[in-house]
């Protein structure tokens, strides 16, 4: 099993994560990835890391040897840094995604035709706006074509459900500020309003 542990510290409800390796019988097949982008903002950084079983790490370890370069040091000695510094910084931050999550769901449930489970973690929504496309009189007719038109009607850049397998849905992030939050919920909700 390969288990995507990036958003491990990006938690709102309080809940503590809980790692698909902390199975006993699980351990031994599965393989964590896991960086310092999300949970320390270092997405530029390049800066990841796995865990898995002796055998199946060497193999990872000549296949990504031969296929990919080394990050810098500094690049490096940033990561140690934020890997064993306190959480201070970092939870500081999920605190303000946290507030940033609470305004997107807020803005969202009162627009018609918009379902949404708030999410619990992350930075990003993911609402669902099948009902809102059955509707469109202006040829959206998936999340693909309805991307296109929050674009170039709302200047909106979103992610199409469908690339998620979850087709009449968006992925909306909200690793931005709370001005720009309302901003671009204001003009998504004008812009859908005129489909």
């Amino acid at each position: 099993m390969l288990s995507d542990e990036i958003y491990e510290n990006l938690i709102y409800t309080g809940e503590r994560h809980v790692s698909i390796a902390e199975s006993p019988e699980l351990r031994e097949q599965t393989v964590l990835v896991n960086g310092v982008s999300k949970t320390w903002a270092m997405t530029g950084w390049r800066i990841g890391f796995a865990a898995a079983p002796a055998d199946i790490a060497e193999g990872m370890e000549r296949l990504q040897g031969q296929s990919t370069s080394n990050p810098s040091s500094v690049s490096q000695q940033a990561a140690l840094r934020a890997l064993t510094g306190d959480m201070e910084t970092a939870n500081a931050m999920r605190d303000t995604f946290a507030a940033r999550r609470d305004l997107v769901v807020e803005r969202l449930v009162r627009i018609p035709g918009i379902q949404l489970q708030p999410p619990e973690g992350a930075f990003y929504a993911f609402p669902d706006l099948s009902e809102r496309i059955r509707r469109a009189k202006n040829g959206v007719k998936d999340s693909v074509t309805l991307c296109d038109y929050l674009i170039d009607e709302a200047r909106i850049v979103c992610v199409p459900g469908s690339a998620f397998g979850m087709e009449g849905h968006l992925r909306l992030s909200y690793a931005v500020g709370e001005r720009e939050i309302q901003d671009g919920l204001d003009r998504m909700d004008a812009a859908l309003q005129r489909m």
